[in-house]
């Protein structure tokens, strides 16, 4: 049986529009985790006055859990809920092919919805799914660095397990969840070393936003394995933008217009790294040639990218698979770090 994959859509709020928890959260001049706690009925202690205080912003507001999804949990329990930062990008299009190919083995249906990178998106995401009262939640995006967010998300995530509810994250353990974790910070470093032994010198550094957990430690590892080499690239080389492809045109643009031309470029996204290749050809550089280049994740689509993308290869796919069977497992189960492979391709030829 195939798994069927359904899109929840998220519904900011704001004027004239359906009021979210960050607006009910705004209006009761609580975080959006304390506003999740008194309202989503966690274990975690609110303070009642706190909690009133809430919840009379919520009745004002006629703020409301998504009744149309707790109208389909009413005839199914046998759900998945996938939450991703962005279908578009490859690198979450293929952990979703993993999660649905161990969906279907179970025979479970699965639900899938974009929050993309904005922390109330994320939360408010989560919060709506729970009406589905979903068998499994998994967590394919990014954690972020700030306490308060992690908190939010993390008290979003309890009430999906108050409601007997399986929790899964792709990434670094994080507030007693399950998770697969991948080591970014170790794949990123490995790259350094394996340019820096292909004779490069001069590195810039596509960084994307310092907000997420997976581009700071991508960034971090990079520079660190550069510095085991005595090689430490300048502030003005490191940039800090975009998590998409977009996002890696735009910030090389901002590169080369700041009259930074490095021997090699790592963007910590294979598609923000082709981005960065659009932007050179458009200023008249030959990627691979003048300007070499390399990513992370090794996503499909670098089949037929030119010249070939050096990366960090992850198993994508094998990610999918695995979350949704560490959710759905009786017991935790310890798993195994993933660890990215070097791969070098066209896109960093050996320096003379």
């Amino acid at each position: 049986m195939a798994a069927d994959i359904r899109s929840a859509s998220h519904e900011p709020g704001g004027n004239g529009s359906v009021p979210t928890l960050a607006d009910v959260a705004k209006h009761a001049g609580v975080s959006l985790a304390t506003a999740s706690r008194a309202l989503n009925g966690s274990t975690r202690t609110v303070n009642p006055q706190l909690k009133a205080k809430v919840e009379a912003s919520a009745r004002q507001l006629h703020y409301t859990a998504n009744v149309q999804a707790q109208a389909v949990a009413r005839g199914t329990s046998r759900t998945v809920a996938l939450v991703l930062g962005d279908i578009a990008d490859p690198y979450f299009s293929a952990i979703a092919a993993g999660v649905a190919d161990a969906a279907a083995r179970h025979r479970l249906i699965v639900t899938m919805s974009t929050a993309g990178t904005e922390p109330e998106h994320v939360v408010e995401t989560i919060a709506a799914l729970r009406g589905q009262r979903p068998s499994a939640v998994i967590v394919v995006g990014s954690r972020y660095v700030d306490d308060e967010t992690e908190a939010a998300i993390a008290a979003e995530l309890r009430a999906v397990e108050a409601q007997g509810g399986r929790v899964a994250m792709i990434g670094a353990q994080a507030n007693g969840f399950r998770a697969v974790p991948v080591l970014n910070a170790d794949g990123a470093a490995a790259l350094a070393d394996a340019l820096v032994g292909l004779g490069y010198r001069d590195f810039a550094v596509l960084a994307g936003p310092t907000s997420l957990t997976t581009s700071a430690d991508r960034t971090r590892g990079f520079l660190a394995g550069l510095a085991e080499h005595d090689i430490r690239p300048d502030e003005a080389s490191v940039l800090t933008g975009g998590f998409s492809r977009q996002g890696g045109y735009r910030d090389m643009l901002r590169m080369l217009g700041a009259g930074i031309r490095p021997e090699c470029v790592f963007a910590v996204t294979d598609v923000m790294a082709v981005g960065a290749m659009t932007a050179m050809r458009e200023r008249g550089l030959t990627p691979g040639v003048d300007i070499a280049v390399a990513g992370f994740d090794d996503i499909e689509m670098l089949q037929d990218v030119v010249p070939s993308l050096t990366t960090v290869s992850l198993p994508l796919r094998e990610l999918g698979e695995r979350s949704l069977e560490l959710a759905l497992a009786e017991a935790p189960v310890e798993q195994q770090a993933i660890r990215g492979e070097v791969t070098l391709r066209d896109s960093t030829p050996p320096r003379a």
